[in-house]
């Protein structure tokens, strides 16, 4: 590549050459050391999502609480921006590259190295972008803080408010980093992704505590009752509502509605348990459906073997990037609505088409956020379809055409987004035809009846690579979207439970693909290892 050729981003090389990052492995890392890396960035996860954040008032409001399942962190703990900044991070830098915006060949090493330094320091920048305006209204310092500031620190009473806010967004912004390098260590020492892992141990806990908890549904404080404070768990719920209650009181006073539907009263009903289940036989199928291509080596006779081209072939990347995105407009839409500065923006500040958003909560109940918001459960469009008059409420003054509405432009996001995240997704990293092409030439294989060259293989990828990235990426996003509004226990949202079951299908093919090298160092070559 020429001078002038290069991409403007090339300017930043001196800081992308010094910025921190986690040294990659020169040889082959053995399995034993990539399982150590990985539990351990697990156990440290947990670990950081039980940490609360320090001065932190006890009347937060969590911005991301319909997002928690995607964005793998934990409210008002250190790990409360989760994976969010890095995903944004990734949304910007595929966008840009997908435009031409960036001027970068990402099949060359050089390039590929900028792309990648220049998404660490948009992260850093989300990082701060996402943890400044926590503080304005959703994690605001407490009080007590304040004065320990003032007495203990010798500050000012007008300057505690912003020191305090700045101890707030600096916890924040290290549990964000600690996320980014934990992310960067799996990635290059361990196995699989980071960002998958935490999206899929934060789920599994909740279905966990979903099907299984005794704890209180609705108040921990209070014993459990069968009316308005059962166990929060689905299996203990059925269990206990079925023997404290008399059978009149669960046909005709809303006992079986309870239990199998949910109310407030009682989240985690069994129709989310069944979707739950229902979803992950789905994905399991999903999952499992490929084209597999022949080949053969072109030296060794005999050696014969297949290239799979799934059909989810972007995996679930796009349904992260598409959920993330969702995310973000929800946490600008309710900034522009309720924050006191940011509501005086002409134009949009204070707009009703922007998002309506009731005192104190962060889900928007109209506006045009309500049309971006999750839709969560059958409870949120079945039932208003079946009987309006009883059920109506549950749309909060919305009709049953604005419900419609909102459920084409759900779906159309989600498989539209994920469609165009997944073509962006193969493109920046290495999953194109010319980049399988290049790297089937390498491990020596080739498909038989053609000639070895790379450009020729390239043409029959061709074939099958670009259609089934797009109705891939269709199918995930239909998945994801449909999984969400039938519901999932342990509100773990059905796009998490989507996600966790494709990340653990992979985890359990990446353990056995590593296996397989660690016992034939050959094939290393041919699955890009070295």
């Amino acid at each position: 590549m020429s001078e002038q050729s290069k991409s403007s981003l090339y300017l930043l090389k001196p800081l992308v050459e010094k910025w921190p990052a986690v040294t990659k492995p020169e040889g082959h890392v053995a399995f034993r050391t990539k399982i150590f890396w990985t539990l351990l960035c697990l156990l440290l996860y947990f670990v950081l999502t039980k940490i609360l954040l320090y001065g932190v008032s006890q009347q937060q409001l969590d911005v991301f609480a319909g997002f928690r399942a995607i964005l793998a962190g934990a409210s008002g703990s250190v790990m409360h921006l989760g994976i969010g900044p890095i995903v944004t991070g990734s949304i910007i830098m595929q966008l840009f590259t997908g435009a031409k915006i960036i001027n970068l060949d990402l099949t060359k090493k050089e390039d590929k190295a900028i792309y990648q330094g220049t998404q660490k320091i948009i992260v850093v920048v989300m990082i701060l972008v996402e943890a400044i305006p926590q503080v304005f209204g959703f994690l605001a310092p407490d009080e007590l803080f304040k004065i320990n500031l003032m007495e203990g620190w010798g500050i000012s009473k007008g300057a505690a408010t912003g020191w305090a806010n700045t101890f707030i967004v600096a916890q924040l912004a290290f549990g964000a980093l600690v996320v980014f390098l934990m992310d960067e260590l799996i990635s290059k020492w361990g196995i699989g992704s980071g960002i998958s892992m935490f999206i899929a141990a934060g789920v599994a806990e909740q279905i966990f505590t979903g099907t299984f908890s005794w704890l209180p549904a609705v108040n921990a404080e209070q014993a459990l009752n069968p009316v308005n404070n059962p166990p929060a768990g689905t299996l203990p719920k059925v269990w206990y509502v079925f023997t404290e209650r008399s059978i009149g009181s669960l046909v005709y006073q809303g006992g079986f509605e309870d239990v199998f539907l949910g109310n407030q009263a009682f989240p985690n009903p069994v129709i989310a348990l069944v979707g739950t289940v229902l979803i992950f036989f789905f994905v399991v199928y999903a999952e499992s459906s490929r084209i597999e291509l022949p080949l053969a080596h072109g030296k060794v006779r005999g050696a014969r073997g297949r290239y799979p081209i799934r059909l989810l072939y972007a995996s679930n990347i796009p349904v992260i990037l598409m959920a993330a995105l969702l995310a973000n407009i929800n946490l600008f839409a309710l900034l522009f609505t309720t924050h006191p500065v940011f509501s005086k923006t002409p134009l949009i500040g204070g707009a009703w088409w922007v998002g309506i958003y009731p005192p104190g909560q962060t889900v928007p109940v109209g506006g045009g956020a309500w049309y971006f918001t999750t839709i969560n459960g059958v409870q949120e469009w079945l039932l208003p379809l079946f009987d309006f008059t009883r059920y109506g409420a549950i749309l909060q003054g919305h009709t049953l055409w604005q419900l419609g509405i909102r459920m084409l432009i759900y779906l159309g996001l989600f498989i539209g987004g994920s469609i165009l995240f997944a073509k962006f997704w193969i493109e920046t990293t290495n999953m194109g035809p010319e980049a399988v092409a290049k790297q089937i030439q390498k491990s020596g294989m080739q498909i038989p009846g053609f000639r070895r060259d790379p450009r020729v293989l390239g043409r029959i990828l061709e074939r099958y690579i670009p259609t089934v990235t797009v109705i891939g990426g269709a199918v995930v996003g239909a998945l994801a979207a449909v999984a969400d509004m039938i519901g999932t226990t342990g509100q773990s949202s059905g796009t998490g439970v989507l996600l966790t079951v494709g990340i653990i299908i992979r985890l359990y093919e990446q353990i056995a693909k590593e296996q397989a090298m660690e016992m034939h160092p050959v094939l290393r070559g041919f699955f890009g290892a070295e």
